[in-house]
């Protein structure tokens, strides 16, 4: 049975890669620049036989952004607990508690090597192992119990010589998804989540625990395997789907808080503590998504592909939503919610950045085509008034991949006041997405590069289109109604 693990994120800054042997000796190799010099860096790896096919075989590799300190080998990642190589850690996120618990280990002895926020979870899963070997506390243990001290977002992914053929990973605040691959039938399409229940007495009584929790038990053994002769199974950690959609388009989206164990070629998903309205499974998705939608292709950089795309992008946003024949504009995601907008009070469009900029672009044209007050909203900003919100209001979460930290925030603020949430997203299975009551997707295809193109141009549309669908009853405003929806019209030629 094959397993490969993976984790990416954008960035280049540093880069790193770790190969785990039948030895349960782990390699690791770190360089700064691109992915190529990385490559390089391996294949001069001496005692790796590269032709030999191994029963399990795990890897970890991450390329990010210099967020604390400087860029250097020392700084990217994998962190490792010690020079032994004892735990590994890809990370993507930032730990704002990482001060004062690096202050802790190292007063518990642990020595630092990098100016990092991620080496203090290796170190931390380490001193949590030591403390509890003794009770034969399980690599996912060690996850739950170092997770529950840290503060912040991360997405991490986890490997350890102590449990060979094992990876875990968690997620809060920062998207992770898994890529399952294999040639052999998936024994279901969904995979249910497994809850912890009474805490286990795990402590070494000449171990100073405090500020540390008890690992818990789980109260079930479900796991998602394939079945058939051939049960090969690949799974790959992701940030993103556009890093994994080469080896695989069946993703399982992870929610704030999963601890996702890979153990032999099973995954089972853990959650610590359970809320009444979250959901217990976790669903297996095909992804659409192409591997030449994400590829520069003839272009030189991703920016000038996507400018380019712009023709296309806006098509494919108003395919199947607006019928120029009959002035008719559709939006089968927010449909069944349409009476409830009508009658909402006022309209909340709460986004950052580019996506802020299209609803203000838009402002105007949908108070006219509305008739209802429409109020534009930097995300960070309406966190930081605690602006009030009424149960008889609409918001509008904008976001191009679905995950901005701010505005998923601002989300679960007004969620938890009462209001209809519409997530207008270009990412399937995105957090935003999941958590909106309904929602428009843009259509505008994988966007790679930093600034953002023809993401804006499709937010901008779709916000045009929900305009229209609000005033498609009223006569007065049919002649403005009919003259937008031409002008649309225009845009899809190809002259």
């Amino acid at each position: 049975m094959g397993t490969d693990f993976l984790i990416h994120n954008a960035g280049l800054a540093f880069e790193g890669s770790e190969i785990d042997q039948n030895d349960n000796l782990i390699k690791m190799v770190k360089c700064k620049g691109r992915v190529s010099m990385l490559e390089d860096e391996i294949k001069r790896l001496e005692n790796v036989n590269y032709e030999k096919e191994y029963k399990i075989h795990v890897g970890i590799a991450h390329t990010r952004w210099a967020t604390h300190g400087e860029p250097s080998s020392v700084n990217s990642h994998p962190q490792r607990s010690d020079l032994d190589n004892e735990f590994m850690v890809v990370h993507n996120g930032i730990i704002t508690n990482y001060k004062d618990i690096k202050s802790l280990l190292e007063k518990k002895g642990h020595k630092f090597e990098s100016e990092t926020d991620t080496e203090v979870i290796a170190k931390m899963i380490k001193h949590i192992y030591d403390s509890h070997k003794d009770n034969n506390i399980s690599f996912r243990e060690c996850v739950e119990l170092t997770i529950q001290q840290l503060e912040g977002a991360f997405a991490l992914c986890l490997m350890s010589r102590h449990f060979p053929g094992e990876c875990v990973a968690a997620r809060r605040g920062s998207p992770l998804l898994v890529g399952v691959k294999s040639k052999a039938k998936l024994l279901t399409d969904q995979i249910p989540v497994l809850y912890s229940k009474g805490r286990d007495s795990i402590k070494d009584e000449n171990e100073d625990h405090r500020g540390f929790i008890n690992p818990q038990r789980c109260d079930s053994t479900t796991e998602f395997h394939t079945v058939g002769e051939q049960s090969e199974v690949e799974y790959f950690f992701a940030s993103d789907a556009s890093a994994i959609i080469e080896h695989t388009n069946q993703v399982i989206f992870l929610e704030d808080d999963d601890v996702a164990a890979i153990n032999n070629g099973t995954l089972s998903i853990h959650r610590i503590k359970r809320t009444l309205d979250e959901s217990t499974v976790r669903d297996v998705i095909t992804l659409k998504l192409e591997l030449q939608e994400i590829m520069k292709g003839s272009y030189g950089t991703f920016m000038e592909k996507e400018i380019f795309e712009q023709p296309e992008s806006v098509i494919n946003t108003m395919r199947g939503r607006v019928n120029f024949e009959k002035n008719q504009v559709i939006l089968g995601g927010i449909k069944d919610y349409m009476s409830e907008i009508r009658r909402c009070r006022r309209l909340l469009f709460i986004a950052c950045g580019t996506s802020y900029h299209s609803a203000v672009a838009t402002r105007q044209l949908l108070e006219e085509l509305t008739e209802l007050p429409v109020m534009v909203e930097l995300a960070s900003d309406f966190l930081d008034r605690q602006t009030p919100v009424f149960r008889d209001d609409v918001c509008f979460f904008i976001s191009q991949s679905g995950e901005t930290a701010d505005t998923l925030m601002a989300l679960r603020y007004c969620k938890q006041r009462g209001a209809l949430i519409v997530g207008i997203t270009n990412t399937v299975g995105s957090t935003i997405s999941r958590d909106s009551h309904c929602g428009v997707h843009i259509n505008a295809g994988p966007e790679i590069g930093v600034a953002s193109t023809k993401a804006y141009t499709s937010q901008f549309i779709s916000l045009v289109m929900f305009g229209l669908v609000m005033c498609e009853d009223r006569i007065s405003m049919q002649e403005r109604r009919t003259e937008i929806i031409q002008g649309l019209k225009k845009l899809c030629r190809n002259d």
